[in-house]
């Protein structure tokens, strides 16, 4: 049976279901012998000399024991590599630090996995170094499949269209579990509802929000997602050279509150423009439709965007979403009149988790 290393960098809500799932997978795998050798919190670090930790109780020992505080970040791919055999690193965190890293653990060999968008939506010179690094003699492999969708098989759906030979002629989704909520509360077919800020206040009382509902509403979060997939198709790959900075994006951010830092006053105020998303509600009703702040990638005219779209009140963007669903329609030339449709549960630690854990069962 050979062995697999795990090193999880980031122990918070995802981290720690990742660990619980990798813990009961390790106590019944027959096809490896599953060891952690590194946890890390954003104060400390396990680490015994890439010696196996105890994966039932890491949480404990990582409260009690005083730990690594002199590592540095930049030590990690030649401190974690182990003599004949794998290293698999796990990246539960949003760091930018991290993610700039990932070139150099591939290249020392050691494979990645990650919910954290950062790498694949950042410059394309950064995901240029970790595909090279990735492809070079002896380099690690990559996946982030919870990087869209959490556990959805989104990317590897795309992957699987491309290297089949299909043709990818428009990708339009919700990608947002925040946005999804408060679109599917704020605009239904009948036209009525609450007023929006009372509902992204809901929303952020309910923790679908970040603290700050501005960060879910500037449509940046959208943009990483469509610059990830984007990149998956050959006649995208390298024309979003800022990343997401790069995508057409519609914030929802009134500009009078753009630069307010604070979420309570973020919130205390938004209902000033009420009157603003009331209008744009009212006329899609008229037209009888429904709003959905969606992701679209225009393959032909290499349009990317995240925007506030109108969609008829039958469309599957309208009937088929509940609470902070996900979904994804990749229309291609085999998929030409009915496009293949991929949706569900796109937010939450349980099934980010699971998008990580399939990650590494596919490198076992």
């Amino acid at each position: 049976m050979s062995v697999v290393n795990v090193a999880v960098i980031g122990v918070g809500l995802v981290g720690k279901e990742f660990l619980n799932q990798l813990a009961a997978f390790a106590s019944t795998s027959q096809t490896a012998k599953i060891q952690l050798i590194y946890a890390s919190n954003s104060k400390k670090a396990l680490w015994k000399d890439n010696h196996p930790l105890n994966l039932d109780s890491w949480s404990q020992a990582l409260l009690d024991d005083p730990g690594r505080t002199d590592i540095e970040l930049s030590t990690l791919p030649q401190l974690l590599k182990v003599p004949n055999s794998r290293t698999i690193i796990v990246d539960n965190t949003s760091s930018d630090s991290v993610a700039a890293l990932y070139p150099e653990f591939l290249k020392a060999g050691l494979a990645v996995i990650t919910p954290n968008k950062k790498a694949y939506s950042s410059s394309l010179s950064l995901y240029n170094a970790i595909c090279d690094a990735s492809a070079s003699v002896g380099g690690g492999r990559f996946l982030n499949e919870s990087t869209v969708g959490a556990g959805l098989p989104i990317i590897s759906t795309l992957k699987d269209l491309v290297a089949t030979g299909d043709e990818i002629v428009k990708i339009e989704g919700v990608l947002s579990g925040t946005l999804s909520y408060i679109f599917n509360e704020f605009s239904t077919p009948s036209g009525q509802g609450p007023s929006f800020s009372s509902i992204v206040a809901q929303a952020r009382e309910k923790g679908y929000t970040e603290p700050h509902p501005g960060d879910d509403l500037n449509g940046a979060d959208v943009a990483r997602k469509l610059t990830i997939l984007s990149r998956l198709v050959p006649q995208l790959r390298s024309h979003l050279s800022e990343g997401y900075k790069s995508v057409s994006i519609t914030s929802l951010v009134p500009s009078e509150l753009a630069s307010i830092t604070s979420g309570d006053e973020f919130v205390s105020k938004l209902p000033e423009f009420d009157s603003t998303f009331e209008k744009l509600r009212e006329d899609a009703t008229k037209e009888g439709k429904v709003l959905r702040y969606a992701g679209v990638i225009d393959v032909q005219n290499k349009v990317v965007k995240a925007a506030l779209e109108k969609y008829p009140t039958d469309h599957a963007f309208a009937t088929s979403l509940q609470g902070s669903d996900n979904i994804i329609a990749f229309h291609t030339r085999r998929y030409g009149s009915r496009p293949l449709i991929v949706q569900g549960a796109g937010a939450g630690a349980a099934v980010t988790a699971m998008g990580v854990m399939s990650d590494l069962l596919k490198l076992l």
